[in-house]
């Protein structure tokens, strides 16, 4: 059984992200809240491969192509905060999350799943502007009405 390359590329996307702040705990990083931001372009490697690989199938429609590529970003992000909430509770839960809010914006006593609602929220943005930014940089390949 072959996949979905929207759910494919969504694995690539938490993958990534995993690896990546596996490594930042790792090399003691995680402490250097800028490079969190780094995992937008996880996002965007996903979203791309996605469209792609769209692109190449001969499916030049614009809608079809946006809902394919936020199906990629949303499971990639949703994927990437279950295994947060997973690692946090490994980790000691709300103990966790109080050292890792203490780098973020969070006011009082964030909980895991407070702290895991609001990276959510904020993934689901990032997957929304970088769906928006591909899909501009790709509109010359689409088909117009």
């Amino acid at each position: 059984m072959k996949l979905p390359k929207e759910f494919y590329n969504g694995c690539i996307i938490f993958v990534g992200i995993v690896i990546y702040f596996l490594l930042m705990e790792f090399l003691g990083l995680a402490h250097l809240y800028y490079l969190r931001l780094l995992n937008a372009f996880f996002i965007f490697y996903g979203v791309n491969r996605t469209i792609m690989m769209n692109l190449a199938e001969g499916k030049n429609i614009f809608v079809p192509n946006v809902i394919s590529a936020m199906t990629t970003s949303f499971i990639g992000v949703i994927l990437s905060v279950i295994g947060l909430l997973i690692y946090s509770y490994i980790r000691g839960g709300d103990s966790y999350v109080q050292s890792l809010s203490e780098l973020f914006l969070f006011g009082g006593n964030p909980t895991v799943n407070t702290y895991c609602i609001c990276l959510l929220f904020e993934g689901i943005a990032s997957s929304v502007i970088v769906t928006l930014l591909l899909m501009l940089y790709y509109n010359n390949n689409f088909a117009s009405d």
